[in-house]
């Protein structure tokens, strides 16, 4: 008969791989033995808050509240108000572009920088000019219209 081919290095990785085998067989029945079986559902479950915490107590129902879906503002939000004597402002340009078309007016009165795109001018601007302007809602929050200089 033929001598085994098998050499020591290949038993001492028999044995290894075989006590590993055990090794994870052994931390199984542990996860096992030590599980909640038999949990209940109430248990488990999780609730967030109004906060956006996760919470292990459900919601007051008596503090729920309502909210009509035309109350949603979805964009910016309406800073201007709807005075009609509030309708012309007055600004100074702080940055104007014209290679670009655009431009940006602080409100004297609010201090808020306003959008200024250069189809809305009614005269020629330049930076640092005093004008006087409306606002309307644009796309992507409050613009300029109707831009005139003043003195």
């Amino acid at each position: 008969m033929a001598k085994s081919q098998e050499t020591f290095s290949k038993k001492e990785t028999e044995k290894r791989k075989l006590q590993k085998r055990k090794e994870k067989e052994q931390r199984k029945e542990e996860r096992k033995a030590n599980a909640k079986t038999g949990s209940s559902l109430e248990d488990m479950m999780a609730y967030v808050d109004e906060y956006g915490n996760i919470t292990s107590t459900p919601p007051d129902p008596l503090r729920k509240k309502v909210i009509k879906a035309e109350d949603i503002v979805l964009g910016a939000r309406n800073n201007v108000a709807d005075d009609p004597a509030d309708a012309f402002r007055t600004g100074k340009i702080t940055f104007f572009n014209e290679s670009k078309g655009y431009g940006f007016i602080k409100d004297l009165k609010s201090q808020e920088s306003i959008f200024v795109h250069i189809n809305a001018l009614t005269t020629a601007v330049k930076e640092n000019d005093k004008v006087a302007f409306e606002v309307e809602r644009g796309p992507k929050g409050l613009s300029a219209v109707r831009v005139k200089v003043i003195n």
